[in-house]
């Protein structure tokens, strides 16, 4: 059994990708889209044509409903390859403003619905795990609409989403340990923060600890792999979104790989229940430079790859 077939027994395997082709040969069960995974792909032939079919056809129309149509088509691609749910993201420049978020993926949701898609079996709003976007996660929700939090780095912006009761949420393990790995410097000790000493491991199991301790029903779906090493020291999580590249690695390796987060074991645990309001969430994450800095990086990057995207599309 390889690598990837094990990690199935235990955790459903996303792909991270915006490449749709290359879906069939990994089989995942759910895939997860973000606006820089869409620029990468629209720069490259096989895909460029369906930028410019869903210009074409909605020519006139204002340019952030053009950019929600193209991200829809590509979900509806998606969704034509696995069984499963594909995580379409609102607009990063919209991380602070709730009003103007739940706005979007109503929109998004209605255009999926345009497709005939099953919204509340195969769709996932994708929204930064900022205060604001914890609100319109919990509005959307009550509305039946699910939601995958992403940009997330802290315990902070975990138990926020789950007491909002959030669909999913996306931990980013990979930056996580970039962070760390940068600010230790040359005193940066690889082996000794490699496996389950990851320090993105580490936070995601903590995550998934306290959910399964308290009845948390949001799913922890581990994201942002630099290795498969870090993969391995999840398997057990809810789900991993794994780049294509990384469930190759999987796909071609048969060393043994074990059970590595059991979620009645947390059960046994004593991890209490955690109560932040508006103002206790805000110093938390102010507490946590790592990931107050990470999630202003993400929602930065994720903004500029929008803006990027849009003069593709008025070329």
């Amino acid at each position: 059994m390889n690598q990837l077939d094990a990690l199935r027994q235990w955790t459903t395997v996303v792909a991270d990708t915006g490449d749709f082709r290359q879906l069939a040969q990994f089989k995942p069960q759910d895939a997860t889209t973000n606006p820089s995974l869409i620029l990468k792909a629209v720069q490259k032939a096989d895909y460029r044509p369906l930028l410019d079919e869903v210009v074409k056809k909605h020519k006139g129309a204002p340019l952030d409903e053009v950019i929600d149509r193209l991200l829809v088509r590509f979900g509806t691609e998606i969704l034509s390859l696995i069984p499963g749910r594909v995580s379409t993201e609102v607009d990063a420049r919209l991380s602070f403003d709730t009003a103007a978020t739940v706005a979007r993926a109503e929109r998004i949701v209605a255009l999926y619905r345009e497709q005939e898609v099953d919204v509340g079996q195969r769709v996932l709003i994708k929204i930064a795990s900022t205060w604001e976007g914890i609100e319109a996660a919990r509005q959307l929700e009550q509305k039946g609409i699910h939601c995958n939090l992403t940009l997330l780095f802290s315990f902070a912006q975990a138990v926020a989403c789950g007491a909002a009761k959030v669909k999913l949420i996306s931990p980013f393990v990979g930056r996580i340990y970039d962070w760390h790995k940068k600010s230790e410097g040359a005193k940066w000790d690889e082996a000794a923060n490699a496996g389950a000493d990851d320090p993105g491991v580490k936070s995601v199991r903590q995550i998934f600890d306290y959910y399964k301790k308290n009845g948390i029903a949001t799913e922890v779906m581990g994201a942002s792999f630099r290795n498969v090493g870090q993969i391995a020291a999840l398997a057990g999580c809810d789900l991993l979104t794994i780049s294509p590249e990384l469930l190759g690695e999987l796909a071609a390796s048969e060393a043994p790989l074990a059970h590595a987060l059991d979620a009645e074991a947390a059960k046994g645990r004593d991890i209490p229940l955690v109560t932040l309001d508006e103002p206790a969430f805000r110093f938390a994450l102010n507490e946590d430079a790592m990931a107050t800095e990470k999630l202003a990086e993400g929602i930065r990057a994720f903004a500029a790859d929008a803006v990027k995207l849009e003069k593709l599309m008025v070329a």
